[in-house]
This record gives structure tokens, sequence and C-alpha cells, in this order.
């Protein structure tokens, strides 16, 4: 018999009612039923009940374990009575009574509970992380991310893609974060780059004449923690194709992922045709780019109703702005004066001054608006706003109103607030889609210039004469971004690999052509040698796993995250260098400038 053990603590089944097996683990937990030891045994892949009566040589031995000791047990696999069937485990319908036990390793007294889920300070947590995925959810939930892996690598080989490794030393890259830089000992004073991603690299190797490549790539880059995106890495799903459209890449990639959510989803339904939406309508539909379509609320433009209405407020704000809109927000069954008096105090606490709403209500066979906003308009226009939004008797309409460019992303955070309080939101399915034709350019307010609004290498929808002239800030791009739930699971665009073209994009926002020669002459130079059409994508591997583990953190999917201050508590890094580090590297820290 092996040394450690002939079955796995998932493996005994009442076939093996009979045999004498080995298996080794961590004590789960002991119970004492009256002179009767249990001992639930766990391992990696799942746990088994041990039985240590009076009269076995093992007794004594089991009497001293404690939680978290590991331990090898022999014994004979015994069916249980049908009283003490633990339907819930895979080896629930057998027990192994103990002959002999070794204890393996000790464990101090620990500093977090491992038995349950119990909520615990995540200081401790992630300092104990080692401790902390040994929780059965945790530890589920990391096995899950490698499954999801391989079936995406198994997905893209299938699709006719192969796998190229990139660099992790690079150049510092424009992808929009700051880079983490590793100083060069060899040629002190440099400063290589981690690779924010390897967009320049897939492109390269377009270029060199590959076709479908995919990469399990790691990112890096130097930003603020918030729940969906950890401090220093994460990994994506890269892609990039030759001599294709951005349907191309649609109607590749969208079979590809649907795959992977319905084989992940445990029985959720999930998108089939992932619908593309410009990302003009989704901002007018929704307040977002990254809209949960599992919400069915669907904002609406009715400025009409209100130019030249009674309520003073928004028609004198429609007289005096030509750019100024009114949207509804429709709210089916919200219409009571609670709620809405709900969303007027959440808006307020927002920093806004208000929400003004409307709710329908029947008085006797009249269907009647009430609230300020229907006294003010009259009963016409207020039902005309009921016709064009669909609502009807206990149902409500909540309004905003100015120029849409600054008030989109509140009307969208209401859009909300109103789906999850009333309860709209299907929160079992996973919804999809591509936000599509992003802006090629937005304005820096802080800098007061053009900028670039997503992948500076994107192809501009009109090329070189939309450059010349098109108001920079119409122009489109081939952008597009995919969309599950509320959260971007990945980006991508059709890429510009004209090197004149090139130039003039970099040039509206303010690089010279010896810039772009400069900062990537790697593709400037390639893109002088016969660059294919090519585009692609990447999806955010650490988003796909937490939607598909219904996680609500980043860090309850990752084995050794940071905490929110960007700090390994486990392994106590960032950490000081030794001085021989220092000078080996001609490096000298700067002392840190008083805090005012």
């Amino acid at each position: 018999m092996h040394r450690y053990r002939s079955h796995t603590c998932a493996a005994l089944r009442p076939s093996e009612v009979g045999q004498t097996v080995r298996l080794s683990g961590w004590v789960h937990r002991v119970r004492d039923h009256g002179g009767l030891l249990f001992i639930d045994l766990r391992d990696h892949y799942g746990l088994t009940q041990i039985v240590v009566d009076p009269e076995s040589p093992a007794f004594k031995t089991a009497e001293t374990v404690r939680s978290e000791w590991v331990i090898r047990i022999d014994g004979e696999v015994k069916a249980r009575t049908p009283d003490t069937v633990n339907a819930k485990l895979p080896t629930g319908e057998v027990e192994i009574f103990a002959r002999e036990i070794e204890v393996l390793a000790q464990a101090q007294e620990l500093p977090l509970p491992v038995f349950g889920d119990l909520e615990y300070p995540e200081d401790v947590r992630l300092k104990y992380r080692f401790l902390d995925l040994r929780r059965d959810t945790l530890h589920k939930n990391i096995v899950k991310r490698t499954q999801i892996i391989a079936a995406m690598r198994r997905e893209m080989t299938g699709a006719g893609f192969a796998e190229y490794t990139t660099p992790i030393l690079t150049a510092s890259s424009p992808e929009g974060a700051r880079d983490f830089l590793v100083p060069s000992r060899i040629h002190p004073g440099n400063f290589y780059a981690l690779p924010q991603a390897p967009q320049q690299y897939k492109q390269l190797l377009m270029v060199a004449g590959f076709d479908r490549y995919f990469q399990i790539a790691p990112c890096f880059r130097d930003e603020d923690p918030r729940a969906d995106r950890l401090p220093g890495e994460f990994y994506q799903l890269d892609v990039e194709m030759s001599f294709v459209t951005q349907d191309d890449i649609w109607t590749t990639m969208t079979p590809v992922m649907t795959q992977i959510f319905e084989e992940f989803a445990d029985g959720k339904p999930v998108t089939k045709e992932w619908p593309r939406i410009p990302y003009d309508v989704s901002i007018r539909k929704y307040g977002s780019d990254k809209p949960d379509l599992r919400n069915p609320i669907e904002m609406q433009a009715v400025t009409e109703h209100f130019a030249g209405s009674g309520f003073k407020v928004f028609a004198g704000m429609i007289a005096s702005n030509p750019k100024v809109e009114v949207w509804a927000i429709p709210a089916k069954t919200g219409g009571s004066r609670a709620f809405c008096d709900r969303m007027n105090a959440w808006a307020q606490g927002q920093g806004q001054p208000g929400l003004g709403y409307i709710f329908w209500r029947k008085e006797g066979e009249t269907l009647e608006g009430a609230g300020p906003l229907a006294k003010n308009i009259g009963p016409e226009r207020t039902d005309a706003i009921r016709a064009q939004l669909g609502l009807g008797d206990g149902d409500a309409c909540f309004f905003v109103a100015g120029e849409p460019s600054k008030f989109y992303k509140f009307a969208g955070e209401a859009r909300t607030r109103a789906g999850e309080e009333l309860n709209l939101v299907d929160r079992d399915r996973f919804e999809c889609c591509w936000i599509v034709d992003f802006p090629f350019f937005e304005y820096n307010e802080e800098e007061k210039r053009i900028d670039f609004a997503h992948n500076p290498f994107s192809m501009p929808q009109g090329g070189m004469e939309a450059l010349e002239n098109q108001d920079p800030l119409t122009i489109k791009a081939y952008q597009y971004d995919a969309v599950c739930n509320g959260f971007e699971i990945a980006s991508g665009s059709i890429r510009n690999q004209s090197p004149d073209l090139m130039v003039k994009a970099f040039e509206m926002v303010g690089l010279s052509k010896q810039d772009v020669e400069d900062r990537f002459g790697g593709m400037y130079r390639a893109f002088q040698y016969g660059a294919p059409p090519h585009g692609g994508c990447a999806f955010g591997i650490d988003r796909v796993v937490m939607l598909l583990c219904g996680a609500k953190n980043l860090r309850e999917i990752t084995l050794f995250p940071m905490n929110q201050q960007a700090f390994d508590l486990l392994m106590n890094a960032p950490s000081p260098a030794t001085l021989q580090q220092l000078r080996d590297l001609q490096i000298r820290p700067m002392p840190q400038a008083p805090k005012a």
C-alpha cells in the first residue's frame, strides 16, 4: 500500500465496502458521541467520515488529535445505516472504521476558523492566506478558476488558435495606467517595465506572419485597487487575428465565451446571440457603457413633454440651452409615494438636488398621474409620457434634466438603483453583449486637450479622411467591449496598421512623429514592412471567474491577493531593498517629502 494513501477523501463509495484503505488529510473536525469518536477527514478532493471506537488500537491517538492536524489513517470501509447516510457528501454512504492513526503534523491554535465560511477580518485572512484557502468556498473558487482557464485553452485551440508567450520585461507603454518599473543592473539608470498588456507584441506577431494568437497573459498595472480590479497584476485571455473585420472577431469569440459560461454557469441561462449595442445607444438607454441587461429598465428622452410646460425648472433649462434634454427612467411596480420618496432621498445623498417623479394610480376607473411634476405639467402631458413609456397602474417614472454628457452617469446609477430596489433584476442568468462604435477621442478636462478615449492603436472609422476633416470628438473607432451582468469582461479593436495613419492619430493628441518613433519604434518600424489588417480583444479572466463563482470581490477568486493598500501581508511586500541590491542597481532612494 502507498505510504500515505490508497484513495483520496472523495473517492470511496459502497463498492469499496469491506476493503482496507489508507487516507491522509487534515482533521476537519472531531465529534465525541458518548465515547465513539467521529473524525471528518479532508483533503483537496473532498471529505470522508472516520469512526474510532474505544476498542480500536487507534483510539488513544484519536483522542489527542485536533482540528487541522494532518493525519494518516488505515481502516475498513463500512456502509452507513440508512438513517445516518449523508446525501450532501459524495462519500456520504460509507465511513471508515479506523485501525491505525499516524499524526503527520500538528497545528497550533488557528488565527482564523477553517470550518465554515464565516466573515473574518480581511487583514487576518490575507496574512494567513494558506489557512484561508482551506475554507470550502474559497478553495472551490480557486479550483473552478483553474478549470475555467483550462476550458478557455481548450476552446481557443479548438477554434484554430495557438498559444504564444510574450516577454514580461519590456518597455513602458501608453495603456493608460502607471507602469511597474524594473531597474536594470546591466544598464544602470535605465528601466524595464512590466507589461500592462501584451498589446504591441501580439500586433507584432501578426506583422510577423502568425495568424490566430492567444495567451493566458499576466498583466501588470500600478493602479489603485477596487472590488472588480486587484492592485498589481491580473490575467487576461489575450486574442489577436489577421485579415479580419470586427464582425469576424465577434462571431469567433461569442461562441467560445458562451460555451465557457454555459459550462460553468450551474444551469443558469446564458445569452446565445450577444446583441451589439452602439456606445451612444448604450449611454442613452442605460446610462453606462457596461449595462446590466438583466435590469429591464430602459431610459428614454422625453424632452418634448417638458418643453414649454408648467414645470418651470425643466422648461427654463430647455429654453435656454439647446443641449439640454430630459430623460425618463421608467420604474414598473414602483408606483408608491414611499418608494418615490426613497429614490428622491437617495439622489440627494448622491449630491443631486433631487429626483423628480410621477407615479400612476387608478382613481375609480380613471388612471391618473400623481406627484408634484404631474400637477405642474398637467394631465395631457403626464398621460403622453405614460403612453410613450408603456406604463400603467402602480408604475412610476423618474426624471433627470441637463446636458446628457454631464448627467448620464447619475441617470444610469438611478436606473440601477430602481431596478435593484424593485427586484426587477433577474440575478439567475448571464446577460452578455458587445458595446461597439466607441468614440476615438475624448476631451481631457484636466489638461484641456484632445486625448484617446480607448486603445490608441485602434483604427478610426473613416480612416485618414476622418482624421483630417471631421470634428475629432465625433470620430468613432473600430473598438468594442464585451459586457456581462454590468461588468466589462473584454475590450478590443481593429488595429491601425498604417504608419501614416498612426502618426496622424498621435499628432492629434499632441505627439509628434518623432515621439511616435521614440515611444513605439518597434511597431512603427514593423508597419513599414507590410502589416496585415488585424484586430483582437482581451477577456479579463479574473472578472469572468468572479461572475461564474458568484463572488462579489476578486480577492475571493485569487490565490494570494494584496490588500486594499496594495500590500502583500503574507510575504511582507513591498519591502526595502538591501544596500547591496541598491549598489548593484546604482539606485539611491529619495527621501519622502514631509506630508502637509
